[in-house]
């Protein structure tokens, strides 16, 4: 009889272990599993040495293992790497940048139809001056606080939809937040964010492919995506003591290396994600063009370097509050209209920063929970429906003005009535700019009926 391979570290003879073939062998395999995980154990119970010396002051501990994204925290060991690769490939369809008005913006004190009659008897204050605004189509005018943007206008890259809406939406800023992020009700969704099932769709990529910019991630962004929240580049970092970043992160590879576990992947990406953000940070960063960024702008800033740094973003978010102009409003000069100009000049800097090589593969979308009323209401509007939507991208688009007006004769309660569903002009701006299939786009927005809406040239 020929002699077997021992599986028994005791035994030679696998045979002897057992009165048949089978069963020795089911004796063997349960020995050498036995000594594998004494191996493992053994393994976690030095790393638990260490922690108790960390607690003396005396070496690394897996409780430091946090990544600071900014206010928040954010284990790499968790959901948020589940879905990343390590690898840095490039990502030919380009970047989706969403940018939301939190407090329901005024689109009309954006942009209008020019010498409105209806404008001209309910909101007086809140028109746009003739003189100074610049000229769109179809008879509208633009707020001349986006003038920082006149040459992206002029060059066939900025657009803008009015009349934005869903028949879902209410006037209530949360409800109406939930359902713009969500795509939908809770209930339709299963609480997954759209932008969150857009990722799905573009299939893995790096630790970076879904970016949050503030310190915790919109509803847009929230499931099983694998999304970052970051303030900054260089708050992505293990916290505690500078003199243990390094030797924690060592350790972390050592224990997740060659565990033969679903979790090994993803802290590898999540270190490569460390790596990358480590030396970004080192680097610094100098805006090209003699750019210089402020306000909102510093959001866009972060999304530069990364693009520039070769992270491969394919869909990052940037939140800007302090739309809920119900007095002090200002349309021509004022308020809203300096909140207008701040946007636009951080906008301008961003595509400045980047160039045409790099921003002809960007799209910016922005997009408010709601728009206001149409009449004014003393100093301000109150909330309303039927918002505007505006586009600056790499990609020529097919007009200053987009998607359908049918002016302001019939308005709704007093609201302009919904011309453009905002479902189909996300879904659209998101199909141009990755090349998604009608059914693709579909998908993102469960139970809603998407009819596409010609924003690309």
């Amino acid at each position: 009889m020929r002699k077997q391979k021992s599986l028994h570290p005791d035994c030679p003879d696998l045979l002897r272990l057992g009165p048949n073939r089978f069963e020795s062998a089911l004796r063997a395999e349960a020995v050498a599993v036995q000594e594998e995980q004494k191996s493992v154990r053994d393994r976690y119970l030095d790393l638990s040495r260490d922690e108790d010396a960390q607690e003396d002051h005396r070496g690394v501990t897996r409780r430091r293992f946090v990544v600071g994204a900014a206010a928040t925290t954010t284990a790499l060991a968790t959901s948020q790497f589940l879905t990343t690769q390590a690898s840095f490939a490039a990502t030919p369809t380009g970047t989706l940048i969403h940018v939301f008005l939190y407090g329901g913006a005024d689109g009309l004190s954006l942009f209008a139809p020019m010498n409105d009659a209806t404008l001209t008897r309910v909101r007086p204050s809140f028109t746009l001056p003739e003189n100074t605004s610049i000229p769109l189509d179809r008879g509208f005018g633009l707020n001349e606080s986006f003038a920082p943007l006149k040459k992206y206008l002029d060059a066939g890259q900025l657009a803008f939809i009015p009349a934005v809406s869903d028949r879902r939406l209410d006037r209530s800023h949360f409800a109406a937040t939930d359902i713009c992020q969500l795509g939908g009700l809770p209930a339709e969704t299963g609480g997954m964010g759209w932008l969150t099932n857009l990722a799905d769709k573009l299939g893995p990529g790096t630790a970076f492919r879904a970016v949050g910019i503030g310190s915790t991630l919109p509803r847009s962004l929230v499931g099983g995506g694998g999304a970052l929240a970051l303030n900054s580049v260089a708050s992505l970092n293990v916290n505690g003591d500078g003199k243990f970043k390094q030797p924690t992160v060592d350790a972390i590879k050592a224990l997740f290396t060659g565990v033969n576990h679903p979790i090994e992947a993803p802290v590898k990406a999540g270190i490569d994600a460390l790596t990358l953000a480590s030396k970004l940070a080192q680097d610094g960063y100098a805006p090209a063009n003699n750019v210089k960024y402020s306000g909102v702008g510093n959001a866009f800033k972060e999304i530069a370097q990364l693009i520039k740094g070769g992270a491969n973003v394919r869909i990052a978010t940037v939140g800007m509050g302090g739309w809920d102009t119900h007095e002090n409003q200002g349309t021509r000069g004022g308020y809203v209209a300096q909140h207008f100009g701040e946007l636009a000049t951080g906008m301008a800097a961003f595509f400045d920063d980047l160039g045409p090589d790099l921003s002809q593969n960007v799209t910016i979308m922005v997009s408010s929970e709601f728009g206001r009323r149409v009449a004014e209401n003393g100093g301000g509007t109150d909330h309303g429906h039927g918002g505007g939507v505006i586009v600056l991208s790499g990609k020529k688009l097919a007009g200053k003005l987009l998607g359908t007006w049918n002016g302001l004769d019939t308005l709704v309660n007093g609201d302009l009535p919904e011309m453009n569903n905002m479902f189909s002009v996300f879904g659209s701006v998101a199909q141009g700019r990755f090349g998604l299939t009608d059914a693709e786009v579909g998908q993102i927005f469960p139970r809603q009926t998407y009819t596409p809406v010609k924003i690309y040239a």
